[in-house]
Order: structure tokens, then sequence, then C-alpha cells
């Protein structure tokens, strides 16, 4: 597994990196509120992104010819949206809403070199949530972190995602299973993938130190299928129930997974 092990400079600038995206995050979700705007939500990061010395690595990604790039360096997702929302200023945050707020950074950013990548992200209720919604977050972010405690050297791929998928399995939500978390950074997605459920056939990958991952559990109130919007970017769930997803870099060592995205406030 060499080939997804980075070098000592690499993790060092993930894990400082990491720690600024983690402040960014948290202080974009402390800005989210009711009549704020999804647009408000992408100026304020990218303002906080170039102001740490980074750059928005969603901000033009492409996934290829035939595809618009992305246009934002924040994905803003609300409601029936999983992933990749783009932030518009139609997109009004009204009371009881889920927030899913994505954000990835290139950090140090200085031209003619290449920096490093982390990504994380958070769903957060807009004024006041329902009980149900609540619990939907929290178990995402719960099933998140049953599988940062499975990652460490010597375990595998499949104990991560053995560890999400169980956290969730007795609520009865839909996990997603077209998108997966994946390693990061060198580039903004890498292999290897990491699915949070556990399916027939599903690759042996050990886990060794230097690995950097980016696990995100995307869970649904209801089924797991999702489609993609006439934008070739936003994903909705298929029936129109309510999302959550939560996402942290990690670096894989001896004695666990260090988690380098971690906000300040959090614990």
């Amino acid at each position: 597994m060499k080939r997804f092990v980075k070098s000592d400079e690499a993790v060092a600038a993930i894990r400082e990196g990491g720690k600024l995206l983690g402040e960014i995050l948290e202080k974009i979700g402390a800005a989210v509120r009711v009549g704020a705007t999804a647009l408000q939500m992408d100026e304020l990061a990218q303002h906080l992104i170039r102001d740490c010395g980074g750059r928005p690595s969603f901000l033009g990604y492409s996934i290829g010819p035939r595809y618009p790039a992305y246009p934002a360096a924040l994905c803003v997702s609300v409601n029936d949206e999983v992933v990749h929302g783009i932030p518009k200023a139609s997109t009004v945050f009204a009371d009881g809403d889920i927030v899913g707020l994505d954000i990835g950074m290139e950090w140090p950013f200085k031209k003619g070199t290449t920096g490093f990548y982390t990504d994380t992200a958070m769903s957060v209720g807009v004024g006041q949530v329902s009980e149900r919604d609540q619990k939907l977050m929290d178990r995402t972010r719960a099933a998140l972190f049953a599988g940062i405690a499975a990652a460490r050297g010597g375990a595998d791929i499949r104990d991560v995602s053995r560890a999400i998928e169980g956290s969730l399995t007795p609520f009865g939500y839909g996990i997603v299973e077209d998108l997966v978390g994946h390693g990061v950074g060198y580039g903004v997605h890498e292999d290897p993938q990491v699915p949070n459920y556990v399916y027939r056939g599903a690759p042996s990958i050990p886990l060794v130190p230097q690995m950097v991952l980016a696990l995100e559990p995307m869970v649904n109130h209801g089924g797991r299928a999702v489609v993609t919007d006439r934008d070739h970017w936003t994903i909705k769930t298929a029936d129109g129930s309510r999302s959550a997803h939560f996402e942290h870099t990690i670096i894989i060592t001896t004695a666990g997974a260090e988690i380098v995205t971690l906000r300040p406030r959090e614990t």
C-alpha cells in the first residue's frame, strides 16, 4: 500500500492545512441562520481560505470535459440535497432547514508550486430543527466517528466501512452507496475509495501509517437511492427525503486516526 502513503512533508502540510480548514468550516457554520443565503456562505468561504494562504480546491474542479467545472468554493446542500449543491443567492435558509457544508482547500498556495489538500464537511440545522432531523444529523456524525475509531494501522478499509454501516443500521436510514469516502492529500480526490457500507467482493485494503483519508457518511431519512440534478453537480435523494453529511480528513497512525480537520469547538 505504499502508493497510498504520504511523505513526511505532505503529512506536515496536511496537518497544518487541515487545522486551518476546520477553523474555517466552524466560522461558516456559525454564519448559517434564517434569512442568510447559500451564496453568502460561499463568499465567506472564499475570503477565509484566501486569507489563510490557501486556494479553494473545489472552485473550478472538473470531473471531465463533458461536464461544467464546479463554480464555487463551498458545496451548500439543503434538505433533500445530499452533496454538491451549488450555492446561489436564491437559496435562502429557512427555519428548520438542514444545511450541508462541504469545503476543500489546497494549502499552502503559491503560484508555481503545488500545495496539499484537505476536505471536511458538516450538516447544521437552521433555527428550530425537528427532533427527527436533529437525530439524523447526530447519528450521521456519530457514524463518522465510529469509522474514525476503526481506522488505525493494521486494520482494513472494510473495518471502517463496517463500523460506519453498523452505527447506522439500527435506525433504518438509507446509507448512500453511490458516493464514498476517498483518499486525499496530493489531489482533491484520490484512491482508495472508502465505502460507507460493506458489500460482497469489497477489496481488502490494509491501513498503514501516513495514509490520508477523507471519511464521509451520507445518510438519508428514506431510501439510499440518489439522483443528479440538471446542473450536473447537485445530488439529491431520489425519494425527496432529507439527508445529512459529515466528513473529516484523517491521517492513519499505528495508534489510531489523527483527525486533522477537527473544528475548535468539536469534541
